[in-house]
């Protein structure tokens, strides 16, 4: 199954319903075949803005462009797009081969090409054999395999996914991951997929749109919107940050940051090892104030003496004598001066 992908431009769209401004003049570029993921937390916009290139929320301005064709007021069914829903959407009277088909016989493909492309469908999302199963015969990441076949089946230039893997369990929710990015790396379809999930986000994008009050907050690659965040929103959101005046981080070597500013340590970049610490590096001290065993971790709170607390993700692997420790005992943790970056906002914004 060849396809040829299409570029989609999101241009200052603005939806409010009643008092609530859910898009707040929204501009976005997706390149052709590219997976682009929509971020935030719950009423951020992400699954409006994804309802209006859908065609099931019309924008009360700007416009929506899918190849240069302006789709901003066409009805969904004239879009050509393929759509994944949270619930799946799928017809439980109908057998697995007869949902797969469902949007060729819209189109009037015959019978016997439909059976025929909707069984391709099914063994692209490894379903071969299960075409006269029941929906309700199946399990949630199989019912998740059947509604991607169904929606890639007509071969769409644009696929939108909603939250797909919400419903499944952790393990599952992995595997499907890898499988929806290897299904969409074999077609190439462009794809904008929504999700709070911090994670699956991580995993799956080429890039991340991470949205808050109905603005995009930052958009990038997945790297850079975990390790150089624009803003403390998107620090905060994409993982456990410390964000710490400047002023009050000190290196080994004696040095001070500069005095204005503030600066971002992601948990997981301290370590107790003072022998492995560059001369350049951060020290924290403080006092156990809590810790918690995960794992493949253990997470420390330590409050420093001015006050600031910061959170340590410490590996197991360099965990050695964390579960010794005691509240209210003074520990030294070291970060590397490469994972210390620069934030342009402070505590409060």
């Amino acid at each position: 199954m060849a396809i040829t992908s299409l570029p989609i431009t999101i241009d200052s769209v603005r939806k409010v319903f009643g008092c609530y401004v859910a898009l707040n003049d929204v501009s976005l570029e997706v390149a052709a075949g590219e997976f682009l993921t929509l971020l935030g937390p719950s009423g951020s916009g992400k699954t409006t803005l994804l309802m209006a290139l859908a065609g099931f929320v019309r924008p009360d301005s700007g416009s929506l462009t899918i190849g240069g064709r302006d789709v901003t007021r066409l009805s969904p069914e004239k879009r050509e797009i393929g759509i994944v829903f949270q619930n799946y959407a799928l017809f439980p009277h109908m057998s697995v081969l007869a949902n797969v088909a469902y949007p060729l016989m819209l189109r009037h493909v015959s019978k016997v090409e439909a059976r025929e492309r909707a069984m391709g469908a099914l063994a692209r999302v490894e379903l071969s054999g299960y075409g006269d199963r029941n929906i309700a015969a199946l399990s949630g990441g199989q019912r998740q395999r059947v509604a991607l076949a169904r929606a890639i089946v007509f071969e769409p230039r644009v696929m939108l996914m909603d939250e797909p893997l919400s419903a499944l369990d952790k393990n599952l929710r992995e595997h499907m991951q890898f499988e929806i990015r290897r299904l969409h790396d074999d077609l190439g379809i462009t794809t904008i997929y929504v999700t709070h999930d911090q994670r699956e986000a991580l995993t799956m994008s080429d890039r991340i749109a991470v949205m808050d009050a109905g603005e995009i907050q930052q958009i990038g690659a997945p790297s850079e919107i975990y390790h150089h965040p624009t803003n403390r929103f998107v620090a905060e959101f994409m993982g456990e940050a410390n964000i710490l005046p400047t002023a009050s981080l000190t290196r080994m070597n004696g040095s001070t940051q500069a005095p204005q500013g503030f600066a971002m340590i992601r948990a997981e970049s301290f370590h107790f090892d003072a022998a492995d610490a560059e001369p350049d590096a951060v020290a924290i001290t403080g006092s156990l104030s809590a810790k918690a065993f995960r794992g493949e971790n253990w997470l420390l709170n330590v409050t420093t003496e001015a006050g600031a607390l910061v959170m340590l993700s410490v590996p197991a692997t360099r965990a050695a004598g964390c579960a010794e420790l005691k509240t209210g005992q003074v520990v030294t943790a070291y970060a590397a001066a490469a994972s210390v970056h620069s934030l342009p906002e402070g505590p409060g914004k």
